[in-house]
């Protein structure tokens, strides 16, 4: 299943695969080639990178399978991030946030020889910056539509006011706000940034939908109350995959979130898949909600 994101000519799949971690599998070029063609067979085409991950890796063993497959470019829409710098014993000694317009463009630049291919379907800024200068940011963006580098553009971690910041800048649409959503985490429930993409009519990304496995991991009181409601909802599906009733739970708000699977695992991209026809009832919903609150709703 795909989606036209926010209202735009941008196709993605509604579950995306993240190659955070693709330094980490362990995957010869031709391993990694075969993992994306099963997942574009499962319908999954949107692949997350970032310019950082892996340390500045996963972008790289991506573009070898581009390099020795180049048909592939076409099946696929490559989602990348900007605006993180990583400390390195030649040129940078700490961690910081860069989204000045030389910066975005040089990582733009980077990113497309990385991934060897000619454009980027969405380009993201990864981070809110202490010293971001919407203008800047907005000049690097029309460069780079203009330039055909980058097709569309979005945000990551941003808060309401950062979003509508930047966007008040930007001649084109920022298309997306990648955003931490999980039963664990309901910040953003919280903080109303659900409720302002809902007015925008704007499709967030959706990292870490299993909270980095806590929700699965049994070790404190919050990760056990959501494992019980999971089980307890799964029992009432007929569900054996615990992952697949919290991805029914992402997909079923009327948002139409795209959750990111960080998977290596083909097996685990199926068991998001198959959430996709899984429908779950309100209440059910709720009881993962309240689960997640730690309390009753009032």
């Amino acid at each position: 299943m795909k989606i036209n994101v926010s209202n735009s000519a941008l196709e993605l799949s509604r579950i995306v695969q993240g190659m955070m971690r693709l330094n980490q599998w362990n995957f010869s070029v031709k391993e990694t080639e075969n993992f994306i063609l099963k997942a574009i067979d499962l319908g999954v085409t949107t692949f997350d990178h970032a310019d950082i991950y892996g340390n500045y890796t996963c972008e790289s063993l991506f573009g070898e399978v581009l390099k020795n497959n180049p048909s592939l470019r076409s099946k696929i829409q490559i989602v990348t991030k900007t605006g993180i710098v990583l400390p390195n014993k030649e040129k940078r000694r700490i961690h910081y946030y860069d989204t000045t317009k030389s910066h975005i463009i040089n990582s733009v630049d980077q990113s497309l020889k990385n991934l060897n291919t000619d454009f980027i379907d969405l380009l993201l800024i990864h981070r809110p910056d202490p010293l971001m200068d919407p203008m800047e940011i907005a000049e690097a963006f029309i460069e780079l539509h203009k330039s055909g580098k980058v097709l569309y553009f979005g945000v990551s971690n941003f808060s309401i006011q950062q979003f509508k910041t930047l966007q008040s800048k930007l001649s084109i649409p920022i298309v997306t706000n990648q955003i931490e959503l999980s039963p664990y985490n309901l910040e953003h429930f919280q903080n109303d940034n659900i409720y302002f993409l809902l007015e925008k009519n704007v499709n967030p990304m959706v990292w870490s939908p299993l909270a980095g496995g806590k929700l699965f991991d049994a070790t404190n009181e919050k990760s056990i109350r959501i494992l019980t409601a999971l089980k307890e909802v799964a029992q009432e599906l007929n569900i054996d995959k615990l992952d697949t009733i919290v991805y029914s739970w992402l997909l079923s708000h009327p948002l139409k979130v795209l959750p990111i699977s960080g998977s290596g695992k083909i097996e685990r991209l199926k068991n998001a898949i198959e959430a996709l026809d899984l429908q779950m009832p309100r209440e059910l919903w709720f009881k993962i909600y309240k689960a997640g609150l730690g309390h009753d709703v009032p």
